[in-house]
């Protein structure tokens, strides 16, 4: 039962890395549309004639891009917080399954010894028994 928790909590844990690496793929992509952004402005200030229209567009996409790599990386610090906890909890469950283990291990040794304690008892019953009919 504790290795079902244990398994249900390393799901858990994948599917939020799995969503860490979407966050981080897609501020990359924010990060490479700001790159082009700036070239493409850049190109506009170096042209022969100024569009300001043009100019005034790419100036507010890449400030719409700075505030949205902003939140993407709020989203992605609030991710890592979660999996952090997350990890916390695996590392407990996986404790807990260790520590079943171990108490099980040391029962299974305990009834071994005690039934080898009773066997030996037989054994020895038996054996004073024919000495005492022999």
């Amino acid at each position: 039962m504790r290795e079902k928790e244990l398994e249900q909590r390393q799901m858990e844990m994948a599917k939020i890395v799995a969503a860490l690496n979407t966050q981080q793929e897609k501020l990359q992509s924010i990060f490479r549309s700001q790159e082009i952004n700036t070239n493409e402005m850049e190109a506009l200030y170096n042209a022969e004639e100024l569009d300001i229209m043009q100019i005034e567009a790419h100036r507010d996409f890449g400030i719409k891009l700075v505030n949205d790599a902003r939140n993407q990386e709020r989203i992605i610090e609030n991710t890592k917080s979660i999996l952090k906890r997350k990890q916390e909890e695996v590392k407990k469950a996986h404790q807990q399954v260790e520590i079943l283990k171990k108490l099980k291990e040391k029962q299974e040794k305990e009834f071994y010894k005690e039934y080898l304690h009773l066997e030996m008892k037989e054994i020895d019953d038996i054996t004073s028994a024919r000495f005492k009919i022999g």
